[in-house]
């Protein structure tokens, strides 16, 4: 059975934006004086599968305090069905981790990971360049390629989208099956690490 990857990524990466721009997502955090940037599949046209949306959230300090008003207009405003909440201000990484799922018209469930992220912190900027390296090197065949991999992904099984890039790019991986068998004996320990 022939199944049009391409069309079916297409349709899903315009439900995303669509999703984007009536959530308000960018303006919320906006609100706060955060600089926001689209990371992850969406942001490369790599959008499959998986109904998530990557944003990244930038502002000069981190407070618990503001980041939560803006979690909660949302909460309020769009009818979040979920959230969690993860403070890692004192960690390396210095951000507050946000995971957020809200529905769609059509009832489909979409996961928001919105990391708010301290200006000039250690990953301030790392997955915007990881995700633009990506986007830069993606020729139409390797877009498919990765596009197939990521719908042969059995329903329920969680693989990175940066695991999937690593392999395409670095082990030359075609289908579901090289995937599995690259992970096992390449795993990628640090994705912060990786560049295309």
């Amino acid at each position: 059975m022939f199944m049009d990857i391409i069309g079916l990524a297409e349709q899903n990466q315009r439900s995303a934006w669509k999703l984007l721009g009536e959530t308000g997502m960018i303006p919320a955090w906006e609100r706060i004086g955060a600089t926001v940037h689209l990371v992850g599949s969406l942001k490369s046209g790599l959008l499959m599968k998986s109904r998530d949306i990557d944003l990244h959230i930038y502002t000069g300090k981190l407070d618990i305090t503001e980041s939560f008003s803006v979690m909660q207009e949302l909460a309020e405003r769009i009818g979040l069905k979920e959230i969690q909440y993860k403070n890692l201000i004192h960690t390396e990484e210095e951000c507050i981790e946000w995971h957020a799922w809200c529905e769609d018209q059509e009832l489909n469930t979409w996961k928001f990971d919105l990391i708010h992220i301290r200006k000039g912190s250690k990953y301030d900027g790392v997955v915007e360049n990881v995700t633009a390296a990506i986007a830069k090197l993606l020729t139409p065949g390797l877009r498919e390629t990765i596009l197939r991999i990521k719908y042969e992904v059995p329903d329920g099984v969680m693989i990175p989208g940066i695991e999937i890039y690593h392999a395409v790019f670095t082990g030359d991986v075609r289908s579901y099956e090289e995937l599995e068998r690259w992970r096992q004996e390449h795993p990628l320990t640090n994705s912060l690490d990786w560049l295309p």
